[in-house]
């Protein structure tokens, strides 16, 4: 019993740690990540994708620079009073007061929703009580079973015939003394499943003990010589283990296979809607069989997500491809394709009607240009071209505005900037555009959706017919407010109820009195049809004409 008691106090407490994601503030989309670690300082993001990628590669450091598993660490988890520790013992296993069962192990524990992720260094019989934890290094199997009866054969320390003990070692009967394994100098890494031991660990043969009475029957083998009894791999989809007796087999199989392709294609580096469809349908079958065997609510529910799952990749992908879904019209060609690319054009007017620093429509359309030219970095080019094609009556005075009011900086003059060609382009900056680490910048779309959204824009303000009616900047911009203010079907405002009369005129930058005149342009353009303009309220619709340009409401 001493022995025991002295062995138990010179343990120590395995080791924990946290990295999390947390948001910086309300209604921003950087994000802070933290390592409970102390030397470890806190990074602050753009988006919440760039904050996970940056968590995972700071954890996956962590775990290659750190040492193994120790075996005779206690559960980390154990001062949480763990469930799996407070259980009664049973007739043949003596408990320890310092773990459950198995070898100790490092797992990595984390949330469904991706906002933490865990280490913690702990017994195997804990790390299996979490639902989403993941082994990432196992403690010598040879050390682990030394650990319950070697205390006493340490006490002793007999020597047997043919065998020495060496320091350190226990002499297992009729043989030599077993030698600790050790670890290979990779550290732990990730893997899907949890395995017996860990990539780099070397298990030792066990000892064979003679028996005289074993001569020709295969009962009385030495156990070492039976083959071991392994269950089947446990398949997993959804955050849910496909149970061993699930009957019947080609539903476990079906499951089981459908989570592999789930892991597949969140490995693929670009996304196929179609495919994702497929899966979902697939999986929404799976579910509701699997629910019909073992009456399970939480499997229905399951099974209806999958479904709409299903229904919207599906619909996604008929949109990408330019079809309509079954029994529709034929679908729009958009240039902007997606509902996340068009509530980004609408967040950019938006901005620009909020910070634009001069009055007059003239220089809220050369913003709105200038601010899609470089809402990424703050950073962009110009020619000449780009400000002269623009309906402004004096293009030169306007920049020289802008420049001295500090929103814009141009490399060089303004004479310079107005006579600049492509093949020498003025490079500009817009001092709040540009990110830095305590503020990101308004925008949150990536480098590849900047030039479309920019092209867009540059389509509806120069478009054919508006360009050769030689139309001012207040109609441009009504024609932006208009392709971002309809649904799919063209008609203006949600439901085709109109936008307000008040909503235009301050975009537009124009009096409320002088926007029927702007919108008989748009007509006259064949831009609006039906329209109707009342002392609130604007109501119409894009003409048929003009539908690829617009960005509807969802």
């Amino acid at each position: 019993m001493g022995v025991e008691a002295h062995a138990t106090n010179e343990r120590v407490t395995g080791r924990r740690w946290t990295v999390r994601l947390d948001p910086v503030g309300r209604g921003r989309s950087d994000v802070r990540v933290s390592c409970s670690r102390p030397a470890c300082a806190a990074q602050v993001l753009p988006s919440a994708a760039a904050g996970r990628t940056a968590a995972i590669g700071h954890l996956k450091a962590h775990l290659r620079a750190g040492p193994a598993p120790r075996p005779s660490a206690q559960c980390a988890c154990r001062a949480e009073e763990c469930h799996t520790h407070i259980r009664p013992a049973g007739p043949r296993e003596r408990p320890m007061p310092w773990r459950c069962g198995g070898a100790v192990v490092l797992a990595v524990i984390t949330d469904r929703e991706g906002r933490w992720w865990q280490v913690m260094e702990c017994c195997s019989r804990c790390a299996a009580a979490h639902p989403t934890a993941k082994v990432v290094a196992t403690a010598p199997a040879a050390e682990a079973a030394a650990r319950s009866d070697g205390f006493r054969a340490d006490a002793a320390a007999p020597t047997t015939p043919g065998g020495t003990a060496p320091p350190g070692g226990t002499v297992l009967p009729g043989g030599p003394a077993a030698t600790t394994p050790t670890f290979s100098a990779a550290g732990p890494h990730f893997s899907h499943s949890a395995t017996a031991t860990a990539a780099g660990t070397a298990v030792p043969q066990q000892a064979s003990v003679p028996r005289s009475d074993h001569r020709s029957d295969p009962r009385s083998a030495p156990r070492s010589a039976r083959p071991p009894r392994r269950r089947p791999p446990r398949g997993r989809i959804a955050q849910r283990l496909v149970p061993h007796d699930l009957r019947p087999v080609a539903l476990r199989d079906e499951l089981t296979e459908l989570g592999e392709l789930f892991r597949a294609y969140q490995a693929r580096t670009e996304p196929d809607l179609a495919m994702l469809a497929d899966l979902h349908a697939r999986k929404a079958e799976a579910f509701h069989a699997w629910a019909e065997a073992t009456a399970d609510t939480g499997l229905r529910l399951d099974a209806r997500r999958a479904e709409q799952a299903a229904a919207t990749a599906r619909l996604q992908h008929l949109h990408r491809i330019g079809q309509a879904p079954d029994g529709e019209g034929p679908a729009v060609a958009r240039l902007l394709t997606a509902p996340a690319q068009w509530n980004h054009a609408r967040s950019v007017l938006a901005h620009v009607a909020e910070t634009a620093p001069l009055p007059g429509a003239e220089a809220r359309l050369l913003v709105v240009m200038v601010t899609l030219r470089t809402a990424q970095s703050g950073v962009g080019n110009l020619v000449g071209q780009d400000i002269k094609g623009l309906p402004l009556s004096d293009p030169e005075q306007l920049v020289g505005q802008l420049v001295e009011s500090g929103w814009l900086g141009i490399s060089g003059t303004v004479e310079e900037l107005i006579a600049s060609r492509p093949e020498n382009p003025t490079q500009i900056t817009v001092p709040s555009l540009t990110p830095d680490e305590d503020d990101p910048g308004p925008f949150t779309f990536g480098r590849k959706l900047r030039p479309k959204l920019s092209g867009w824009a540059q389509r509806v303000v120069g478009e054919k017919k508006l360009r050769k009616g030689k139309t001012e900047a207040g109609v441009r911009l009504l024609a932006l407010a208009l392709a971002t203010g309809s649904d799919g079907e063209g008609r203006l405002g949600p439901g085709g109820e109109g936008i307000g009369v008040d909503t235009l005129s301050s975009w537009c930058a124009v009096d409320p009195g002088d926007l029927p005149a702007l919108v008989d342009r748009l007509t006259a353009a064949d831009w609006l049809a039906e329209a109707e303009a009342t002392d609130t309220h604007l109501t119409g619709k894009l003409t048929e004409r003009v539908l690829p340009l617009g960005c509807p409401l969802t």
